[in-house]
């Protein structure tokens, strides 16, 4: 018989329980980035993280007497169950994340309590693992264990796949990222194609402006929207959402790095690329003393990183698969990287993610010369 118990949290002092479970979980792994307690604190709590303004969600704990061994979420998504079951969600679906158990056998009861939940609130499939929407942190890390994460990306550790699968979960989408030497121009080919984009009086390509920071990330929301509406596992971004998250990133976004195509006067793409603040990160800690806040806030006034990554861009649905849409994507492409290099000191880049049937975004991936460094997984059972 385990000597484990699996309890529900309930308390505040249990959410910081929770919480602080995977700095130990991982904390001799090092290419984990442990991120910033408050902010991992304000995901879980409702009132906090607006996602709670449409989901449910239940969080887990397992302990071995007094010792956390295990952690997990369970969650249900009321956007979700709306979304087409063509796009990959849709009513029935529930969620289980944030996975982190010593033992197999301890991750076997932790999904097995989340699968419990969410059947008791009326689900019939799962759809995992998501921490918490699809926007966060989907998909458990199965390729690219051997490098730290980037900003607002997961890491697991490889133990995770085999027991996941091994319970029945089937794999149904794999989300790829991929890697550049962004110190070297980019093809000729690419580079006759920006040349010939700058020629073309009806295209402008320009940097948001952080005065209008609103404005431009409405802008972007729309074009989002718009271009992503089809996409698997889009789910709307509510207003205080887009809010919330424009807070949260806006001492990140550089006005050099995030940019907006227009054409004939309308915004029709954006590319949005964030410094790497895993790298000051992972020398603060989750919890900066006096001088890590320090360190922090210098960095953000003026950062200074070896990667950068573009964790969004979206081109309007009536553009896409033209030459246009690809056209306009290596031109904000090489003016962001070239800002990268220039203006922070950056030799790497990072593109995604991206699903794998994206033929579009995977293409221009290619003929950039990136590579896939890391792959995640979503999986399915029923329930």
């Amino acid at each position: 018989m385990a000597a484990f118990t699996i309890s529900p949290v309930t308390t505040k002092a249990e959410r910081g329980q929770w919480v602080d479970y995977v700095y130990t979980a991982n904390a001799k792994d090092p290419n984990f980035v442990p991120q910033l307690r408050a902010e991992e604190l304000e995901k879980v709590t409702p009132g906090g993280n607006p996602f709670h303004e449409h989901a449910r969600m239940q969080l887990f704990l397992a302990r071995d007497g007094n010792r956390i061994v295990g952690r997990i979420s369970a969650h249900i998504d009321e956007l979700a169950l709306a979304a087409p079951v063509e796009q990959g969600m849709g009513p029935g679906t529930g969620n289980w994340g944030a996975l982190e158990a010593e033992t197999q056998e301890i991750a076997n009861a932790l999904i097995g309590k989340a699968e419990d939940w969410l059947r008791g609130q009326g689900m019939t499939r799962v759809l995992a693992p998501m921490s918490l929407s699809v926007w966060e942190e989907p998909g458990l890390l199965v390729k690219g264990h051997d490098h730290p994460p980037t900003v607002m990306m997961g890491h697991q550790n490889a133990k995770f796949q085999p027991w996941v699968e091994a319970l029945g979960y089937i794999s149904v989408k794999s989300l790829l990222t991929y890697e550049l030497d962004i110190s070297k121009e980019f093809p000729p080919l690419i580079q006759r194609i920006v040349k010939s984009g700058e020629k073309n009086a009806k295209i402008n390509v320009r940097g948001v402006s952080l005065k209008d920071f609103d404005k431009e990330a409405a802008i972007i929301l729309d074009i989002l929207n718009d271009a992503w509406s089809d996409n698997w596992g889009f789910i709307p971004i509510t207003d205080s959402e887009v809010a919330y998250t424009a807070k949260k990133l806006k001492p990140l976004i550089k006005s050099d790095l995030v940019q907006i195509a227009e054409y004939e006067g309308e915004p029709v793409a954006f590319m949005m690329t964030l410094p790497n603040v895993n790298e000051v990160l992972a020398k603060i800690g989750p919890k900066p003393s006096p001088l890590g806040w320090i360190k922090l806030l210098l960095w953000i006034w003026r950062p200074r990183v070896r990667t950068v990554r573009v964790p969004l861009m979206g081109v309007r649905k009536k553009l896409q698969s033209s030459r246009m849409a690809s056209q306009i994507a290596f031109m904000m492409i090489e003016y962001i990287r070239r800002n990268s290099v220039a203006n922070y000191g950056a030799s790497r880049g990072e593109i995604g993610w991206v699903l794998d049937d994206n033929q579009g975004m995977n293409s221009i991936a290619r003929e950039i010369h990136s590579t896939v460094n890391k792959e995640y997984r979503v999986y399915e059972k029923t329930l």
